[in-house]
């Protein structure tokens, strides 16, 4: 009998690590998740003007973290060389190095930061913000003047933990 109860101890105890990590939880940080349609980043960079300033929930992988304080995430397209950055208030959410390779869904508001490329630390003069759009006056000019860069102003976000889940953007036709 002695020996019966010895035996499940020993099987019970190899089995639970293993069901436990079958069993994962999605990671939560500062206020995860709330809004119900979640898009791709393609489709957010698609029409930057009609979400500025808006509640958006933004997927995709997370290819950079914030090495310093963890105060942003860099999540990828779905198109090659497109990133959108999820940035959050220094301290309230703290994105640990590990997430790099996860699939996130982070939420937040769009922002979009007109910058003088000649001084990127500057915003562009209100004049001048809508006159040079993203890709400058003209290929080979010495002045390309204001860049849009865009960023979520992160309010909260979800590591999936479930591969399954990891495929719940459907591509929308209409935003």
């Amino acid at each position: 009998m002695r020996s019966r109860f010895f035996f499940a101890a020993v099987l019970l105890a190899a089995f639970v690590p293993v069901a436990s990590q079958a069993i994962a939880a999605d990671k939560v940080f500062g206020k995860g998740v709330s809004a119900t349609d979640t898009m791709l980043v393609s489709q957010l960079l698609d029409n930057p003007e009609e979400f500025a300033g808006k509640v958006v929930r933004v997927q995709g992988t997370a290819v950079g973290v914030c090495a310093h304080r963890g105060c942003w995430v860099a999540l990828a397209s779905d198109r090659e060389m497109e990133t959108i950055t999820i940035k959050v208030k220094d301290g309230e959410i703290v994105f640990p190095a590990e997430i790099k390779g996860e699939m996130v869904i982070a939420e937040g508001v769009f922002t979009i930061i007109k910058k003088d490329s000649a001084a990127p630390k500057k915003a562009c003069p209100k004049d001048e913000q809508g006159k040079h759009e993203e890709h400058g006056e003209e290929a080979g000019s010495e002045k390309v003047g204001c860049q849009a860069v865009y960023l979520v102003a992160g309010t909260g976000a979800v590591v999936l933990a479930d591969a399954e889940a990891k495929t719940e953007v459907k591509a929308k036709g209409s935003h």
